[in-house]
């Protein structure tokens, strides 16, 4: 069996393929990467197909990030297009192509017109349910929602109704195309693999603290506006709330003009792996109230770190860890119950002492990127012989 993985970027779709090309199995990866920026990808380069014309020059660009939205949609439409056409005529002769959602379409009706089969790989939730989720909370918070354009609307729509398979990375993001309709018989579970080698524990948090830690975007979409309300909530004379990742000046200003950012809060942008894991190391909890996202790896990060999560139904958070063992699960848009959570660490350290070590001890039984591959495997090999 010989399978081919197309992506506009990187994402997991180059984990997978490396696991697939030490099985044999992979007849090519197709991606919108530039080929320098492939060089250590751990793959032949006769495997790998570039289209970068389109996607490298947007990259390249040191003033994107201040483009016009519109700008920016009509860029996006132009990948996706131009990108799904290019690996249609590109694709190589294989039994299974897998397509991240988005811009498989075209390749996979070829696919399926030659005999193959075509697997949609969607990483987040039904495109609805995230529109929707999306859209309830800027209109909560006053801030002006881009919605997700209508065009990728439909052609991902197009896409989980061609498939012979959709495959999802959580328990969540099954449960939101469920909800929108699609049949469970044509969704495959398939969490990510976690690569945890630069990730152990480095130190210990202080006793007479509470340091509490954010990873990701700072963003509507990430809860950061529910943490901070329970944070202000928290009580402990010598807390503190750290974010690590991309900052956002505008919900910031939206936090401060409803009176809820707290001005002690550190921010810290992208750090380097190896601070991450000392933060996380010297955290006492890490929380990730998402609104909406398919399976954030980062609480896995944190757990091999020796730090506990308090996530939301909506990270994949049950696909990782038991709620009130390696940590905690609340529902979104919850800031009574992340409070109470936190209370419950600062108050008892037994507690966090026993969720660290039965964190540390749950990762040594999650699966790498080579489990992955070989569920991955199985599924295609299923769908080939039905």
């Amino acid at each position: 069996m010989k399978v081919a993985l197309s992506v506009p970027g990187k994402f997991h779709t180059f984990d997978l393929a490396r696991e697939l090309h030490a099985q044999g199995m992979l007849a090519g990866v197709l991606t919108g990467y530039p080929r320098f920026k492939l060089r250590n990808e751990g793959l032949p380069a006769s495997l790998i197909k570039t289209f970068p014309w389109v996607m490298a020059p947007y990259m390249a660009n040191p003033f994107k990030h201040r483009m016009p939205h519109q700008w920016v949609r009509e860029h996006e439409h132009l990948v996706a297009t131009t990108f799904g056409h290019w690996t249609a005529s590109a694709l190589p002769p294989c039994d299974v192509y897998v397509g991240l959602s988005g811009s498989s379409l075209k390749a996979g009706r070829l696919q399926q017109l030659a005999g193959g089969r075509y697997v949609c790989d969607r990483g987040s939730s039904h495109i609805r349910t995230q529109d929707a989720l999306l859209r309830e909370e800027h209109l909560e918070w006053g801030m002006p929602f881009r919605n997700i354009d209508p065009r990728a609307v439909a052609r991902e729509e197009a896409e989980y109704e061609q498939a012979d398979c959709i495959t999802v990375p959580s328990g969540f993001v099954f449960d939101s195309f469920v909800g929108r309709g699609v049949p469970p018989e044509r969704l495959r579970l398939l969490p990510y693999g976690v690569n945890l080698a630069r990730f152990e524990p480095t130190g210990a948090p202080d006793p007479q603290r509470f340091d509490v830690l954010f990873v990701g975007g700072m963003s509507l979409r990430k809860g950061v506006q529910y943490l901070v309300q329970s944070w202000r909530e928290l009580r402990h004379p010598a807390k503190s709330l750290t974010f690590v990742g991309s900052p956002s000046p505008d919900v910031i200003d939206l936090l401060k003009r409803a009176g809820l950012w707290p001005d002690e809060a550190r921010v810290l942008g992208h750090v380097p792996q190896l601070e991450l894991k000392h933060l996380m190391s010297r955290s006492h909890v890490m929380v990730l109230p998402s609104i909406e996202e398919g399976l954030a790896m980062v609480m896995a990060q944190a757990m091999a770190c020796g730090c506990p999560v308090i996530a939301s139904e909506h990270t994949g958070a049950r696909d990782l860890f038991e709620d009130g063992q390696e940590g905690f699960i609340v529902p979104i848009r919850d800031p009574a119950a992340l409070t109470d959570r936190l209370q419950r660490l600062a108050e008892e350290p037994g507690l966090r002492s026993r969720m660290a070590a039965a964190s540390l001890e749950r990762v040594k039984r999650m699966g790498g990127w080579r489990d992955y591959g070989q569920r991955a495997s199985r599924i295609y090999s299923d769908l080939v012989a039905s």
